[in-house]
């Protein structure tokens, strides 16, 4: 056989059907399997479409067949042949199980050694060993499929941004350091010793000067980076789909965004749950659920008892609310018979771990007729009982969980332990998709050292009732035109509504501590950009790889990212990152100790 090309690769491995029978092809494609049987030689061809299976027999050609028989798996090859039925050997467990090649001719590409962990879909090495190795684990159909999925998406989002009017524009990585949510890249300027860029944690302000500069619909699939630690569902690099529009409001953004992920899901054969997305305020979803990312797929809502617990007879819980303190309470229908003491311990061990929140407890109550039975029953009146009864709604059967800590631990710990219930209790449907938005989120959250800190970013427009509210010290009741979407327990995206007000924008950063001066040596150029004629505009930014994630339910990011980084941000393939040498962070300005080289 002469050397092969793509002209005359007119099938993939996935592709012939009992109407090619007859035809005479070449296929390309990696070995995927060998077996000999009674004198012949059945080879799977692989390729990321699909396997076909290839014969080779001594009957046909005793010389041909000894040559494969010197092949090994995933060598790669091309093979010459004419496509036959399998008569009574189909097979559906592969798409061209109806035919088989009978081979005719076959050239070698090249050789593989013995690959360090078997290339099929389900094997036991080593997440370790695999990174290592990704360009092999990205040969197995588990993670091939993913990463084709993620294609898919990009571009059916695409199509539909660019049907909507919407012009993907590009805009820099290395960009000034500005103070923003999350820590930055920094980045050394050769030609302008001593200064440094900051590689984008998002393309924010300049979405923004674009609708200043008149494209009022903006769009980019859009390559970010954080210096944060990586986690299951965060990368120090990562993908948005970001957009902005002018001229546009909350509700105006988050309905077209419904439009686009309703678009996604039909093209892709999946549903929501609801048609409407269906919204609530941050509020209202720390109070329900103890988290801004519910997943709605189950019930297990929580219920606020500080007025309960007020004067309920219970010492721990009296005393609580006169401290300050949250009481949060979950029931879990017909729970009484699934839980058992020692099933209880169980969880109270958990609510108590330190990265759950480190409940000093666990208050369990079982709904008997007209009555409570458990940890702290007997100081609860009948009178009381009953109201808590009627509270819950609960009936004979259920039973009542109790957590009371400081506000914020009291809706983590009560937020982990209604997604451990509903894990352990089977309550979530994987196949399901259920969408939520949460709106109105607080502007100013303080951080660990007490200095005020924007919750999303410094752009946010606030709530018009609540601008008054700014530089006084009741400003953490400030509420933002802020939006996140959740499916299914996710953060899949979020924006917000801009300020396009240079005095506003001003009044913002000095809510944030931000000096005049220091005002215009960050942000000089936005500011002055504002005083030409700035259209009312807002936008969003979807996580592309978490929305992968998703909707291929993997369950680590590194599963829809081709080479993702480890959680100590190595990339175990190349090394990433490495020492360079010296006269390359010389140039630099930059003086390594050697112990460091």
């Amino acid at each position: 056989m002469k050397i092969p090309g793509l002209k005359d690769r007119k099938y993939n491995c996935g592709q012939l059907r009992g109407a090619n029978i007859g035809e005479r092809v070449i296929l390309m494609g990696w070995i995927d399997n060998l077996r000999e049987l009674g004198g012949a030689l059945f080879l799977d061809l692989r390729d990321r479409y699909g396997i076909t299976q290839v014969v080779f027999s001594k009957e046909k050609d005793a010389n041909l067949l000894q040559k494969v028989q010197r092949f090994s798996r995933e060598d790669v090859i091309a093979v010459e042949g004419t496509v036959l039925s399998r008569q009574g050997n189909v097979t559906d467990k592969i798409s061209t199980g109806e035919i088989e090649l009978e081979a005719l001719d076959v050239n070698r590409f090249s050789e593989s050694q013995t690959t360090p962990f078997p290339i099929k879909d389900e094997i036991s090495s080593n997440i370790s060993t695999r990174l290592k190795y990704r360009y092999l684990d990205l040969r197995r159909n588990p993670l091939q499929n993913k990463i084709i999925k993620r294609s898919q998406i990009s571009h059916y989002l695409r199509s539909f941004l660019f049907n909507n009017n919407f012009l993907e524009i590009e805009t820099p990585f290395m960009v000034k350091n500005t103070p923003g949510g999350a820590r930055n890249f920094i980045v050394p300027s050769r030609l302008n010793p001593g200064k440094f860029y900051s590689l984008a944690e998002s393309p924010q302000i300049y979405k923004q000067l674009l609708m200043v500069s008149g494209f009022d619909r903006y769009y980019q699939i859009a390559k970010c980076f954080r210096d944060e630690d990586p986690r299951q569902d965060r990368q120090m690099e990562f993908t948005q789909i970001d957009l902005e529009l002018s001229f546009a409001d909350m509700d105006d953004v988050m309905e077209f965004v419904e439009k686009m992920f309703l678009d996604l899901w039909s093209k892709l054969n999946l549903e929501f749950e609801e048609s409407d997305f269906p919204r609530m305020t941050w509020q209202q979803a720390m109070d329900k659920y103890g988290t801004d990312k519910p997943d709605t797929r189950f019930g297990l809502e929580h219920f606020l008892l500080n007025d309960f617990s007020r004067n309920c007879g219970v010492g721990i819980l009296e005393k609580s609310v006169k401290s300050g303190n949250l009481v949060k309470g979950i029931k879990v229908p017909g729970g009484s018979s699934k839980f058992s003491r020692k099933n209880i311990d169980q969880l109270t061990s958990f609510v108590k771990k330190e990265d759950i929140g480190g409940a000093k407890g666990l208050i369990w109550l079982k709904v008997e007729e007209n009555k409570l039975k458990g940890s702290v029953s007997k100081f609860i009146s009948q009178e009381k009982q009953t109201e808590l009864i009627n509270f819950f709604k609960a009936e004979p059967g259920d039973i009542i969980f109790i957590i009371t800590d400081k506000p914020s631990n009291t809706h983590k710990i009560m937020d982990n332990l209604r997604r451990k219930l509903a894990k352990d209790l089977e309550l979530i449907n994987p196949d399901k998709y259920s969408s939520l938005w949460v709106t109105y989120f607080p502007m100013f959250e303080k951080n660990e050292e007490g200095a005020w800190t924007s919750s999303h970013h410094p752009f946010t427009h606030p709530a018009a009732e609540d601008i008054d509210l700014l530089g006084t010290e009741n400003q953490g009741e400030i509420k933002s035109l802020a939006y996140d979407l959740v499916i299914n327990g996710n953060e899949i995206g979020g924006g917000s509504v801009r300020i396009h007000d240079s005095e506003l924008q001003s009044k913002v950063f000095a809510a944030l501590g931000i000096s005049p001066e220091k005002q215009q040596e960050l942000f000089g150029f936005l500011l002055e950009a504002f005083k030409y004629g700035v259209p009312p505009h807002a936008g969003f930014a979807g996580g592309l790889d978490r929305l992968a994630m998703v909707i291929t339910q993997a369950q680590s990011l590194r599963d829809v990212i081709a080479f993702p980084k480890t959680v100590t941000g190595i990339e175990p393939m190349s090394g990433a990152p490495s020492f360079v040498e010296k006269r390359y962070t010389k140039e630099l300005g930059i003086d390594i100790k050697p112990s460091l080289q």
